[in-house]
């Protein structure tokens, strides 16, 4: 649906935060699925632990804040606008990503209000529920 040129057309993130590989599905104005190829290779797992490599549950929701701002590029917004995370809410972690893991992300459209978006978003692995948030996110207009 979507490869890596098309998603650094929406998101400003590079190397080595942009955390979205490819998206699965996207229908407009609901739902996004995308996944995040999590290799040992990541600049993180230097020190998120050496000799046990488990990607921190903050990039995990990084990964899921990057899939809302991509639902609402590609089907309520448009190119232009940049997502920036406002709130967190209902945050669960259930079990940890490592390296050699696909992480599945879902982000579903909840409800907005003025320029405050709000997505419900689930992110697996192999089936297998890894982390779960409420996420927000404020639409601003790009400065480029």
């Amino acid at each position: 649906m979507m490869d890596i040129l098309k998603i650094r057309e929406y998101l400003p993130h590079r190397y080595p935060f942009l955390m979205v590989d490819r998206v699965l599905e996207c229908e407009a104005g609901k739902r996004l699925l995308a996944i995040k190829n999590v290799t040992h290779n990541e600049p993180y797992f230097l020190g998120h632990f050496p000799q046990e490599p488990i990607m921190p549950g903050v990039l995990v929701i990084e990964a899921l804040a990057q899939a809302t701002g991509l639902l609402a590029s590609e089907s309520l917004l448009g190119k232009g606008i940049t997502y920036y995370l406002v709130g967190l809410d209902k945050v669960r972690f259930k079990r940890p990503v490592v390296p050699g893991d696909q992480l599945t992300l879902e982000a579903v459209y909840l409800r907005h209000k003025r320029n405050i978006w709000a997505f419900s978003c689930r992110a697996e692995v192999d089936g297998e529920f890894v982390a779960s948030a409420e996420i927000m996110c404020a639409a601003s207009e790009s400065k480029s």
